[in-house]
């Protein structure tokens, strides 16, 4: 009898994992691969990254963080937020500009080019993204991807945990 009840209780820690487990990966947390270089030399190709799915239930993205979103089904982009809901946002001789203000961007490559861009505003609603490897994203200012919906928002990313040498937390830092 004690026999069954060993394996009634090891059968019931397991399912209890279980359960944990994917009520954690269905509202909190999710694991996203990097695939291709648009968000070089923040990100490479195959890091994986943890991304908070409960960030923006309970705030509003900000110029800096790294997102994901679903830009077609089955394919989701990691880019980094330029400009939110009612912002200005130029790019001009190789600059962005935010309402009319150089953004500083430390964690972009100093050899980076950028071909002129708007100005335009941000619906209500949505944001314009932008990889971190200017020259090689498919991003906001590409018409395929245009301004994201926030409704196609999956989260922040916010940590890479593989490879395991290269653990860090993102930078976000936009001035």
């Amino acid at each position: 009898m004690s026999s069954w009840k060993e394996l009634w209780e090891w059968s019931r820690t397991i399912l209890i994992a279980v359960v944990l487990a994917l009520i954690i990966r269905m509202f909190l947390f999710e694991v996203f691969v990097v695939e291709g270089r648009s968000m070089y030399p923040t990100l490479t190709e195959t890091e994986r990254l943890m991304v908070n799915k409960a960030a923006y239930h309970f705030d509003e993205p900000e110029v800096g963080d790294v997102i994901v979103f679903e830009y077609e089904p089955g394919r989701d982009f990691i880019k980094r937020v330029i400009g939110v809901e009612g912002d200005e946002v130029e790019i001009k001789n190789g600059r962005v500009y935010l309402n009319s203000t150089s953004l500083e961007e430390p964690y972009l490559p100093s050899d980076i080019e950028m071909y002129d861009y708007g100005p335009k505003i941000v619906p209500q609603g949505y944001l314009f993204v932008l990889g971190d490897y200017r020259q090689n994203s498919m991003d906001s200012r590409d018409p395929r991807v245009g301004f994201v919906d926030e409704e196609y928002l999956k989260g922040r990313a916010f940590f890479i945990f593989w490879p395991p040498w290269e653990a860090r937390l993102i930078d976000t830092e936009a001035e």
